[in-house]
């Protein structure tokens, strides 16, 4: 009816409700995913193993190598990197979560930029469809992701506005539970 360039088709999560299977734009627009980090080599790995299953075919990433003195990471980066997997920017900067993402995504080629923490396993093959096609819909300017606590728990299902500080919607409920009218489980507009 609108025009969007998607299906409609029955949420199995939310039984009687509807979700929307965006169709992969062609040409794929490049997506940036930056990847901030310093040491952490066990979950840089996770991360960075799981991406391989992603089905979009059109992504970067750029690691943001935060000072990192961990033979294992360092090799770790090194290894990725001269596989073509990874780009790698040094900052040895003091922290600062935001500097250092605003800096790499200034070296960003993608026409999406996806700021994702090093501590993220992919569970999904269509993970990045889904986040590419809801962020093409005309007048998106943030797209976000429902992420897992690995006990089955919900972290993070959008971010809400609660006596004005941010927080995740949802958080805690468990898997399988779908919230108020599917709200858990069904993309939404926070606005």
């Amino acid at each position: 009816r609108n025009g969007l360039n998607g299906a409609i088709e029955e949420a199995p999560e939310a039984p009687g409700m509807y979700r929307v299977r965006w169709a992969r734009p062609a040409p794929a627009p490049l997506v940036s995913i930056v990847i901030p980090t310093r040491n952490g080599e066990p979950l840089v790995r996770q991360c960075l193993d799981s991406l391989k299953q992603t089905a979009y075919p059109a992504y970067e990433v750029i690691l943001v190598d935060n000072g990192s003195d961990d033979p294992a990471a360092l090799a770790l980066f090194a290894e990725r990197e001269a596989a073509g997997e990874i780009r790698v920017l040094r900052d040895d900067s003091p922290f600062n979560f935001s500097a250092l993402n605003n800096n790499a995504v200034r070296s960003a080629a993608g026409e999406f930029v996806l700021l994702m923490n090093n501590d993220i396993e992919i569970v999904h093959p269509e993970w990045l469809d889904e986040m590419v096609g809801a962020a093409t819909e005309p007048g998106v300017g943030c797209v976000g992701a429902r992420l897992w606590y690995p006990d089955g728990r919900l972290q993070h299902g959008g971010v809400i506005l609660v006596c004005g500080v941010a927080g995740h919607a949802h958080k805690y409920l468990p898997r399988g539970q779908h919230g108020y009218m599917g709200r858990a489980v069904l993309a939404q507009d926070f606005v």
